[in-house]
């Protein structure tokens, strides 16, 4: 079964074609990394419009690179939320006169359960029940995951999601856009030698990480950093001491078989190294360029949407707040 899937959730336009949920045919994306860096961050309305421009282009080169034809389609799946309304309005536009045109049938996919998705397309597959840590710009959830489909949310953020968290402290310590890759570079290059809180909120699942980036921010306005990549290296770990103890624990507690790690945050090398590293139970992660957003998650998810008949009709909607449930 060949899936076409259609990514618009923020900046990046995407599309892919995977065959049985695992096996990707083709994948492209079209970044908007270095239009969006000269503001310092993602302007919504700049990505609805480069969205446009940019998505026939992209499916037409995913298509060519399948070598399948539109009529080796099985079907089509897009995001629908969460995202920027604008961005996802593209998407979902798109792929609605495709699957009317090509009468192929449509699924809608949340963006948060693609990521986790990505796992999917590794060599090994993962086995159930799940423990799924999602680590994004807006996003740093805990989820329980007994099968396909099947989402208990244990824990999320409060405030700042890990990425958001990452962005604002590359702005502090003037390291650019977009931040989670520029703390990563800078903190190879550092140690971990200043002192930063970490928000543990014992008792909970849940992540608080707005304390540390306002930490951050008083020691730089009172002139006490003196080293970026010592202060990008102290950042980094505060943010990884948090998120690694926290999912071991509840992966503990719940008796799951592996953990899968997703989000653009998971190609954090710092955090990819360490929870490999402390956990007792097996764990999974993409490959890099299947943390950060691209389509082909979103195909591997909407082949096991199509296999539980998940099927939308054309007046499926954008769901800029959607939540995984």
């Amino acid at each position: 079964m060949k899936i076409l899937g259609i990514e618009t959730s923020c900046d990046e336009t995407a599309a892919a074609v995977v065959e049985d949920g695992v096996k990707i045919l083709s994948s492209e994306i079209s970044s908007q990394v270095e239009l969006h860096a000269r503001y310092g961050g993602i302007v919504p309305e700049v990505a609805s419009r480069q969205h446009i421009l940019s998505i026939i282009p992209v499916i037409s080169k995913t298509m060519n690179e399948a070598h399948i034809g539109w009529h080796g389609l099985d079907g089509i799946a897009v995001t629908n939320g969460p995202g920027l309304a604008g961005s996802l309005l593209v998407g979902t536009s798109v792929a609605k006169a495709i699957a009317t045109v090509k009468e192929l049938p449509l699924t809608s996919i949340n963006h948060l359960e693609a990521h986790i998705y990505a796992n999917w397309l590794s060599s090994q597959k993962p086995a159930f029940p799940l423990l799924c840590l999602i680590v994004s710009g807006g996003h740093s959830d805990l989820v329980l995951m007994r099968d396909h489909g099947d989402y208990t949310i244990l824990g999320r953020t409060r405030d700042d999601a890990a990425g958001e968290a990452f962005d604002k402290a590359a702005r502090i310590l003037g390291l650019g856009y977009p931040g989670g890759p520029a703390i990563d570079r800078e903190a190879v290059k550092g140690t971990a030698s200043i002192n930063l809180p970490r928000a543990l909120l014992k008792g909970t699942c849940d992540f608080s990480f707005s304390g540390l980036k306002t930490a951050l921010f008083r020691l730089v306005e009172n002139g006490k950093i003196n080293n970026t990549a010592d202060a990008a290296a102290s950042f980094q770990q505060a943010i990884v001491d948090v998120l690694v103890p926290k999912t071991i624990a509840a992966a503990r507690q719940h008796c799951v078989k592996q953990i899968l790690l997703s989000g653009g945050v998971a190609a954090n090398r710092g955090l990819r190294q360490r929870l490999v590293k402390d956990s007792p139970i097996p764990v999974l992660i993409p490959e890099p360029i299947l943390c950060t957003d691209n389509a082909a998650m979103v195909a591997a998810c909407g082949f096991f949407h199509f296999q539980a008949d998940k099927i939308n009709g054309l007046n499926m909607d954008v769901i800029p707040g959607l939540k995984l449930s």
